[in-house]
């Protein structure tokens, strides 16, 4: 899974097709992102000294990570992240369809560099 917390992402399917929003949270065991404003579900909340009214709470629900793609700014649309080895041997994010590099993943290993 190449999608970190911070990303831009758009939603694929579901509910809330083609929102364009940013990664909270990623639970990796789960394979599901928390993604701000989307799958947002009414919580019934019982009066308590936290809640006195008590009432519906909205509250955001992850979403299966299959179901989101992330945004390339370059290219200005959704697509897949691959994962490649540099030159020095560090491994970095690129978008599939522009080939614009996204972040490192992980530092330079003499193994992987070029000679």
């Amino acid at each position: 899974m190449l999608i970190k917390t911070g990303d831009t992402v758009q939603i694929i399917t579901g509910a809330d097709k083609g929102v364009r929003s940013r990664v909270t949270s990623i639970d990796r065991t789960a394979g599901k992102a928390l993604v701000e404003g989307v799958n947002m579900v009414l919580k019934h909340v019982r009066r308590s000294q936290k809640y006195p009214q008590g009432g519906r709470l909205n509250k955001e629900m992850p979403v299966q990570v299959s179901n989101i793609a992330y945004f390339c700014e370059s290219c200005s649309k959704p697509t897949r992240l691959g994962a490649r080895y540099l030159d020095d041997g560090s491994k970095e994010r690129f978008c599939k369809k522009c080939g614009t590099a996204h972040g490192q993943i992980a530092p330079a290993k003499a193994a992987h560099a070029k000679k």
